[in-house]
Parts: structure tokens; sequence; C-alpha cells
């Protein structure tokens, strides 16, 4: 699947995510990295503001493709298996010779002109935004950012098929000219001459006339294959000219089957990334980033205004409890020793991982085998961010799934060494998260246990 896709998606992601942070915090991050991209010399783009909020909150390390569109690609290979079996059965049947009765090449062009006009309208409901077999990719919903990309990626799909189809079919034909003796004739029902005939083939070989003029027959030929139903004694005083006419069926297969479906899935490739830049500028979250990129951060005071003495708040570190059990939120310090022998009181810490880009399955097994060990468990998150509203939904899944009574403690980290939370603000920030929880076994605690209570300024972290 193209990037472009895998942008829209991880920018809808992050601006869910955005949507649970304050206006301020995230004008605040966005307008400091557009400030370190400018000093860096590096472009500012959503591209690269991605992989750094990616690379922060340990996100997405592995690059493959998202989850969400493996509907998409199973189907493109579901295309592209039926259309390589059906192009070689339809060439199979279409090229079968008996020896009684040649094969109609009027037929033979019908079929060809109907394959080139299934791959236009193809072509043409993905541009006019319609979606024939939508039911097949599930409900669509209001909020989904691939809804205006649905009948792009269906049409490719869909050429994915046409296309193996025409090279299973071209195969076919070139295995039946080695090794069986085809005979080619035309009949029609209407009142044709040889001339007209031999008129309508030139036409159709316009495109390699020049590149190849064995492929175009001649009027000898196309007199000498017509063919009557009720003639069953044959007219043809060479029967091995009517198989010449191979180079022709060829060349008309490969110009007016292959080659269409190959350029216009190539078309719908680039459609595609093409509605997936359109849909990620006008996306509910783009114009608001960019103005974040754009615009410094002020925060201002009345001139009025007396100044005020800062609201003091306690943060009340309580001493780590004892315990083997280790959940890092967002993978927080998880690839640090310090932070395991600062945390753990016994040797081979189980060491587990929720959040940032695990699924609500890897969480719900966290709990799971969290609960199972029936100790204190230890969570380990990033203190310079703030805490999320999944940080406490988790919070509140592990108290409907553990035994009563387990004390869970919260150590929010200075950096992804181990370094402990000193700064006042941010600690403030904390405190004020466990107490909103209103959870007398959720603790706020250190690496190491500092038990005094710090009187802050609880305007630094707001």
């Amino acid at each position: 699947m193209s990037r472009a896709l895998t942008r829209l998606l991880d920018f809808d992601d992050q601006y869910r995510r955005d949507q649970k942070q304050g206006q301020a915090f995230l004008h605040r991050r966005d307008r400091r990295f557009a400030q370190q991209q400018q000093e860096q010399r590096q472009p500012l783009t959503v591209p690269a503001w991605l992989q750094a909020l990616h690379a922060l909150n340990d996100q997405r390390r592995d690059p493959g493709p998202d989850t969400r569109l493996r509907r998409w690609r199973q189907a493109r290979w579901v295309f592209a298996g039926l259309g390589t079996v059906l192009g070689a059965a339809f060439m199979l049947g279409l090229l079968v010779y008996d020896g009684g009765r040649q094969i109609n090449l009027t037929l033979l062009m019908a079929l060809v002109a109907l394959q080139c006009l299934l791959a236009v309208l193809t072509s043409m409901q993905a541009w006019l935004g319609w979606q024939p077999w939508r039911g097949l990719f599930g409900a669509q919903g209001d909020d989904d950012p691939l809804a205006s990309l649905r009948p792009a990626l269906s049409a490719r799909i869909a050429h994915t098929g046409g296309l193996l189809f025409a090279i299973s079919g071209l195969l076919a034909l070139l295995i039946m000219v080695v090794v069986q003796d085809l005979a080619f004739g035309w009949s029609t029902t209407l009142q044709t001459s040889a001339e007209g005939y031999h008129a309508l083939v030139s036409l159709l070989a316009q495109p390699w006339q020049t590149l190849w003029p064995e492929a175009v027959p001649s009027q000898a030929l196309v007199s000498a294959s017509q063919f009557y139903r009720l003639n069953s004694e044959g007219a043809v005083s060479d029967p091995a000219l009517l198989g010449t006419w191979w180079p022709f069926v060829l060349m008309l297969w490969l110009s007016y089957v292959l080659l269409p479906r190959l350029v216009l899935l190539v078309l719908a490739g680039l459609q595609v990334r093409w509605q997936a830049r359109r849909a990620l500028a006008r996306h509910p979250g783009y114009a608001p980033l960019l103005y974040r990129f754009e615009t410094p951060w002020v925060e201002t005071r009345g001139e009025e205004e007396a100044p005020r003495a800062p609201a003091e708040a306690t943060v009340a570190l309580s001493p780590l409890p004892a315990s083997s059990t280790l959940i890092h939120w967002a993978g927080a310090g998880m690839r640090s020793g310090a932070v395991v022998g600062a945390l753990s009181r016994g040797p081979g810490p189980r060491q587990l991982r929720a959040g940032g880009n695990s699924t609500l399955e890897q969480d719900a097994e966290a709990l799971r085998e969290a609960g199972q060990r029936r100790e204190p468990v230890i969570l380990v998150a990033r203190g310079w961010e703030p805490p999320t509203g999944e940080l406490s939904d988790f919070i509140m899944d592990a108290r409907e799934q553990w035994p009563a009574g387990t004390l869970l403690a919260l150590v929010p980290l200075a950096d992804e060494e181990g370094a402990a939370l000193t700064d006042r603000g941010l600690q403030a920030q904390w405190q004020r998260f466990v107490e909103r929880q209103q959870d007398p076994h959720l603790l706020l605690c250190a690496p190491e246990a500092q038990s005094d209570n710090t009187p802050v300024d609880a305007d630094h972290g707001r």
C-alpha cells in the first residue's frame, strides 16, 4: 500500500490522541518542533512531525503496513489470484480447436472489446466516486479517514485482477500457439464482405503496423479465412495459412487488453496517492497544526493585574513498594537497565508493556499477567509528558481485573535513563492526576524512595 495512505492514517491517529490534550500543550509542543526544524535547517513537513512524535512516544517502531489496510491487501491478492486463473481458463476455452471448425476471430475481437470496456468503466467509477461493491470492505463510518479513497482503492484492486487476467491469457495464447496447430477464421451473420472485414482488422492493427508488419492480416488472408456454418467441406486450399493469424491475435490482446489494464492500474495508484494527500490537506486537524507551526506561543497577563503569589501544591512521594512486576507505559524506560535496577526489588523482574502503540488486546494481556503475579505493580511513565485519559482508563481497567487492594506504584521518569522527576511543575501535574483517580491504592513514587512533602508552584504544571 502507498505511503500516503499510511501517513494519512498516522495523522488521523495522532489527531485523535491530541484531542485528549489541552490546546496550550499542543501549541507549545508543535511550535517547539517547528523551531527545532528551522534551527537544524530541516524541512517542516507532516511526515517529519509524525516521525518525531513516534520517536518520542516509542510508537510504530515496526515500519510495516498499517493493520487497517489488511482487508484491502487481502482483496487485492484474491482478485490477483482469480484473475490469473480465469484469464488462463478464458483463453484456453476460446482457443479450443478440434480440427472440425475454425476459431472464430469475430468472437475473439468482441470479447477483447468487452475487456477494454470493463477496464474503462472501472476507472470511470473511481473518478466519479462510485463504489459498486462497498459492502465487501465493511460499513463506512462518518469518521473513516479512508472514506473518500474507497472508490479509488476498489478500482486499483479491480485493475490488479484485470492485469493478471490479461497476463495469464497472453501466456496461455503463446503456449497454445507452440503446442497446437491452430486454425483461425471469421464468420458473421451480418452481410459483411471480405474487403469490409479487412478494413476492420487493419484499423485495429494501426498501433503496431509499423512495429510488426507481419501481424497485420493481408487481404488474401482475410478472404481465405472466411467460413460458413453449413460449409462442412472447407474451401481453403492452404490450411496452414489459417494459422498465420496468431501474430494479429497476440498483438490484439496485448494492445487492447493488457496495456490498457497496465496503464489504468498505474493511474489508479497515482489517484490513490493524490486523493490521500488531498484527504490529509482537508483533515480537520491539518489547518490547526499549520497554525501551531507558524504562530508563536505567547502567554500574557493584563498589566492592571497585580502579581499574585503562586499557589502551592503538596507532592507526596510514597516509598517504592517491593515488586518484580514492571509495566512500561508507551515503552517508558524499557530499554534502560538502570530503570529496572532502580525499580525492581527482586531478581529476574517481569517487564510488561502497555499503551503507546500497543493494541487493546496487548493492554488486556499485560493487565491479566500482572494481576496473576499477586504482588504490587510498578507502572513506569514519561514524566515530561502530561498524563493522558488512556492512562486513566488503563488504571481503571486494572482495578476491575486485579485482586482488591493491589498496590499500583506510578513512577514518572525525568528521562529514558531512569532519572527521578525533580521538576516541581511536572511533579504537581502528576500529583493532581493521582488525586483525580480517587484510588487509595494508587501511589506516586520515584525511582529512589522519597517520602518528604515538597511544596511546588502549581502554575508551572499548567
